[in-house]
């Protein structure tokens, strides 16, 4: 009886070494995403500038709710973009990569960060518009003074700075933008016309050559009817286009950027007319590519 108590109470020790070392593995950190290459996160962090964290098909991730953020909504991989505040527990494995179990992040931290790459994005297509005016410029300057060397000079360093920036094709804030498809539909239409599917396909495909690639899909809607629903239009059209790259076009999920829903924002036609309107009733898909990938 002694010698099976004693066996007893050295298992229930054992079990409780066992336990708290695993317990003690786990890992809590805070940080910002400052890029994403598939599965990997690159998390700056008060510590640290760069912790690689690992997603697997089993990782938890969501969304806080409620005032005292006791509740929460699970979310896909793909809400996880660059600018987003996230809270990660998980374990570092033999390549000290940080293997996520459960991510947590507020709701109106991802509304942020979406905002921050919409802005971005306009920002550098506003940069680009004036970089060519002002290289019209410069062109109309050399001509007018041709004799002059320092004005030669300040020419050609525009020139240069401009060749190199449409040569980089489309800069977004840390991607570069390498092919992108339109998607057109009818007025207050969101299922997607199946003559569009073989370019999505073609553009999955061609996707996966890239190394580090990331698909980008965008929903836009005209200005006819109300905000709230082209709101809603503009969801729906960019979910149904993100359907058909996932289950036809098979890229996965961790290569998805969260589908973003801009309503009747960034009208591309001028006026009101039906060509405008038909213009602006789109969703755009983009194949992205890391600056820091694509240096390497």
């Amino acid at each position: 009886m002694t010698c099976t108590r004693s066996i007893r109470i050295f298992l229930s020790l054992l079990l409780m070494t066992v336990f708290s070392t695993i317990v003690s593995a786990q890992t809590n950190l805070e940080g910002v995403i400052k890029g994403r290459n598939g599965a990997q996160i690159v998390l700056q962090t008060a510590d640290s500038p760069k912790v690689i964290v690992l997603l697997t098909d089993s990782t938890d991730v969501a969304q806080f709710q409620g005032a005292l953020k006791a509740r929460s909504k699970r979310m896909s991989m793909a809400a996880l973009i660059p600018g987003l505040p996230i809270k990660v527990e998980g374990t570092y494995d033999a390549d000290n990569q940080l293997v996520a179990t459960k991510i947590r992040f507020k709701g109106n931290d991802f509304e942020q960060a979406q905002a921050i790459q919409a802005g971005l994005a306009e920002t550098k297509r506003e940069a680009q518009k004036n970089k060519e005016e002002l290289e019209k410029q410069n062109a109309e300057l050399a001509a007018q003074n041709a004799a002059l060397k320092e004005q030669s000079e300040k020419v050609a360093a525009n020139k240069a700075a401009i060749d190199a920036a449409v040569a980089r094709f489309g800069q977004l804030d840390d991607y570069y933008i390498l092919d992108e498809v339109t998607v057109y539909f009818g007025n207050g239409k969101v299922k997607v016309d199946p003559k569009y599917t073989p370019q999505l396909v073609a553009l999955s495909e061609k996707a996966k050559t890239i190394n580090g690639y990331m698909v980008q899909v965008k929903g836009y809607a005209s200005a006819s009817g109300s905000a709230s629903l082209n709101q809603k239009l503009s969801e729906k059209r960019a979910n149904n286009v993100t359907s058909i790259l996932l289950q036809q076009g098979h890229v996965p999920l961790t290569n998805m950027l969260a589908p973003g829903a801009m309503g009747e924002s960034r009208q591309v036609g001028k006026d009101k007319s039906a060509d405008s309107e038909a213009e602006n009733r789109r969703v755009v898909v983009r194949i992205l590519q890391n600056k820091g990938i694509a240096g390497m």
